[in-house]
């Protein structure tokens, strides 16, 4: 049986690489071993960036809302509170939008989450 060469498979993952690597500085975007190291690099970086984004954004709604509520005369915590006791079932991504956009109906919110 004849024997199959690697070379058609061997460049195209060379050029995969290379091709994952444009922009990058200096030899990480000419050279394959230091481009395949800052690819696999990048790679695991964006990994983590993807969880850390979610913590990022979940952070800044809680801020949002927070600012919101005590400008109503209520701190976070006795809100979401109250909103749970009162059984209103909204996350923190539509409650930051409100207390973003729409103040009126955030305060009405408020008041409910008072009563409870």
């Amino acid at each position: 049986m004849a024997r199959i060469k690697g070379a058609v498979n061997a460049h195209k993952k060379r050029r995969k690489v290379l091709k994952q690597a444009k922009g990058y500085y200096g030899a990480k975007s000419k050279q394959y071993r230091a481009a395949k190291e800052q690819v696999m690099r990048s790679l695991r970086y964006a990994y983590i960036g993807r969880k850390l984004r979610k913590r990022d954004f979940r952070s800044l709604w809680i801020t949002r809302i927070n600012a919101a509520a005590r400008m109503n005369g209520l701190s976070y915590s006795r809100f979401m509170s109250g909103l749970k006791k009162a059984g209103i079932d909204l996350n923190r991504k539509v409650l930051a939008d409100l207390a973003v956009n729409d103040a009126a109906v955030f305060a009405k919110l408020v008041e409910i989450a008072k009563k409870a």
